[in-house]
């Protein structure tokens, strides 16, 4: 009975090994599995998101502004709102950044092409944080210096 005994447990090893093996592939298997379908889910960077539509124009009625040695702006714009807008764009807003932007501004400044269509995409961008990405561009409707 002994010597059954002693032959036994060498062949048990063996079978215990080859059980731990398969169980660490497994949990490995499983650990990679998980973590591609964590990755997949969370962490994958998403595709670009699609540009807004256009929606409708809100034209708002022209202001003058004062410029720099005593001369004046007279600028109108309107706000082209993304499709699907919550409500129609409030001009307030608008208007006070156009003239935060424009005051104090020399006459030689605003006749440059240039100058105007940099001073328009900072508008944008700013119109565009007050009302919470719901306008997507800003048109000039009148730009006359005096």
């Amino acid at each position: 009975m002994t010597a059954t005994a002693t032959e036994a447990k060498p062949d048990a090893a063996p079978e215990e090994a080859k059980g731990g093996k398969k169980k660490l592939i497994v949990i490995v298997l499983l650990v990679a599995v998980i973590g591609g379908a964590g990755y997949w889910f969370f962490l994958k960077p998403k595709g670009p998101e699609p540009a807004p539509k256009p929606g409708e124009v809100v034209a708002l009625d022209p202001i003058q502004v004062n410029l720099a040695d005593g001369h004046y702006l007279s600028i109108g714009i309107a706000l082209q709102q993304v499709e699907g807008a919550a409500h129609e764009a409030e001009g307030s807003k608008a208007l006070d950044a156009v003239i935060e932007l424009f005051s104090g501004r020399t006459i030689e400044e605003l006749i440059k092409t240039k100058t105007r269509e940099e001073l328009k995409e900072e508008l944008s961008h700013e119109i565009a944080e007050l009302y919470h990405e719901e306008v997507m561009g800003v048109y000039y409707t009148q730009f006359v210096t005096q």
